[in-house]
């Protein structure tokens, strides 16, 4: 059990690092070094603080600054947890989210929210050089890594692209692979933006979160080997289960 594991846990108390930042660093170092599983139930705050011989508030905001970083999770009625370590992506390449998963060996799924034929609005309709009044299919899907909600993702494609795209074809395959097997559509690079975003009731839902939960905004836009813009994508990752690498080098010694 965790509390046994901390039964000669002790802090500084005269240190002038603060003593919830020194609970917090214990609990940390104990889950990232395999002693807590993911999964695991964290003892109750009273026991806590007994066992650190500090105040429940102390402990309290140990916990908060946990949870905050996504390495527990609180679970409304039941108890606070250790949470599943976040995925992380590399943002050096050009991958589809299904090929993100099956290279961590997870299962890659997706459940169509929306698919429909749409005029875009003007700033899409100019992104995909679409003439006033073409037609684009936007496709809502919630994507799944192990049958887990991950990520909330609006794709919009020209229909001249892909005539005949159905709400099947989306469900459980590679838009990418899908796009180059059926219509020779080969994609070269991508330009993405991320920025922090809060979830809305209808998007924590979906994403079996907390309304307000902190998310990792993403859009996309794709070209072809023509340098044509071919996809507009919004993506509201999960901020508790997600994390993106970006690899930087330098052109020339200084």
């Amino acid at each position: 059990m965790i509390i046994n594991s901390l039964k000669d846990e002790s802090i500084d108390k005269r240190s002038p690092i603060p003593m919830y930042y020194q609970i917090m660093r214990q609990l940390l170092e104990k889950i990232q070094g395999g002693e807590f599983a993911v999964d695991s139930t964290l003892p109750p705050e009273r026991e806590l603080a007994e066992t650190y011989k500090v105040s429940r508030m102390t402990v309290r905001q140990a916990i908060i600054e946990l949870v905050n970083e996504g390495i527990l999770v609180r679970r409304k009625g039941i108890g606070t947890f250790v949470a599943p370590p976040k995925l992380e992506q590399a943002l050096s390449r050009l991958t589809s989210f299904t090929e993100d998963m099956a290279q961590r060996g997870m299962k890659a799924g997706a459940k169509v929210i929306s698919f429909d034929e749409i005029v875009p609005e003007s700033a899409i309709r100019k992104t995909l050089a679409l003439e006033t009044g073409d037609k684009a299919y936007e496709c809502v899907r919630l994507r799944l890594a192990d049958d887990v909600p991950m990520a909330l993702e609006t794709t919009t494609l020209p229909v001249s692209l892909c005539p005949g795209l159905t709400r099947q074809d989306l469900e459980n395959q590679s838009l990418y692979r899908l796009l180059a097997e059926r219509w020779g559509v080969r994609l070269d690079y991508a330009t993405q933006s991320i920025e922090p975003a809060c979830a809305s009731p209808h998007e924590a839902s979906l994403l079996h979160v907390a309304q307000g939960m902190p998310l990792l905004l993403m859009h996309r836009i794709t070209y072809n080997q023509d340098g044509r813009a071919i996809e507009h994508v919004k993506s509201l990752y999960r901020g508790d289960r997600y994390k993106f690498i970006i690899e930087l080098h330098q052109k020339s010694s200084l």
